[in-house]
């Protein structure tokens, strides 16, 4: 395993690799050890692998907001001497590698928005907050969470997938929560046609998490993203299916190197 550094902000991190600066940033529940399956990028890219405010080792509690987690990222990039790098964040962290855009777009090569999303509705929201928000609180007090939240993430229910899954998703109740409620007050609706940066957006065909026709709708509001569906696959694409997934980062990223 890789050693863990810690910011002079707090913020624990892996650091590795050779090549153009690569972030990769976790989802909601998750640790940056999540991002084992693409460690192989290492032979191509420098990366660089936070754990957001509140999670994995990070002690860090209080300021549980997107903006907070970008403005984390940030300094840390800073810190390491960065002028700019390519952001990939998955879920929670697509809303954070978008934010990092809104607050230092310079600091921004690309963009790589994974399962993800851009804004909820009023009326989303509120039956998110009322039913997921519920059910969460309901079923940690009885430790049972992992169960629930694992069925809706994964497409691939099999020992194996799971057993990994588990590796790498390690909610904090209180944490997880405040994060939940920052996720749904999210409003990128006049962020999005302003990126003026490769953006690729990718989306699963069986998300239950984020559905594939919100990350959709992000492509129409980003003028020249590119979109892609993986098929057979739920909001972990990055575990359950490893090889098209980094496939398509390498690809993408190729295609940086070259433009520039």
């Amino acid at each position: 395993m890789e050693k863990v550094s810690v910011s002079k902000l707090g913020v624990p991190y892996l650091h590795f690799g050779n090549g153009e600066p690569v972030v990769l940033i976790h989802g909601l529940g998750e640790v940056k050890e999540s991002w084992q399956n693409q460690f192989e990028l290492a032979d191509q890219y420098e990366l660089i692998i936070p754990d957001l405010r509140g999670h994995g080792e990070c002690t860090k509690i209080d300021g549980i907001t997107i903006q907070n987690f970008a403005a984390d990222v940030i300094g840390l990039l800073k810190e390491l001497g960065f002028e700019n790098a390519h952001i990939l964040g998955l879920s929670m962290g697509g809303a954070v590698a978008q934010e990092i855009f809104r607050q230092d777009p310079s600091l921004v090569r690309s963009l790589m928005l994974i399962s993800t999303f851009h804004y909820f509705p009023s009326v989303i929201k509120s039956l998110l907050l009322k039913t997921h928000k519920a059910k969460f609180v309901e079923l940690s007090a009885t430790g049972k969470e992992f169960e629930y939240l694992s069925r809706m993430a994964l497409y691939s229910w099999n020992k194996d997938t799971v057993e990994k899954f588990g590796d790498f998703f390690k909610p904090k109740p209180h944490i997880f929560i405040k994060s939940f409620e920052a996720c749904l007050e999210v409003n990128n609706l006049s962020l999005l046609p302003r990126v003026n940066i490769p953006t690729l957006i990718i989306g699963s065909q069986y998300d239950s998490v984020l559905p594939v026709w919100i990350q959709a709708c992000m492509h129409k509001q980003i003028p020249h993203s590119e979109f892609i569906i993986l098929r057979n696959t739920g909001h972990i694409a990055k575990l359950e299916a490893k090889d098209r997934f980094n496939y398509l980062l390498r690809k993408f990223l190729k295609q940086q190197k070259i433009a520039s």
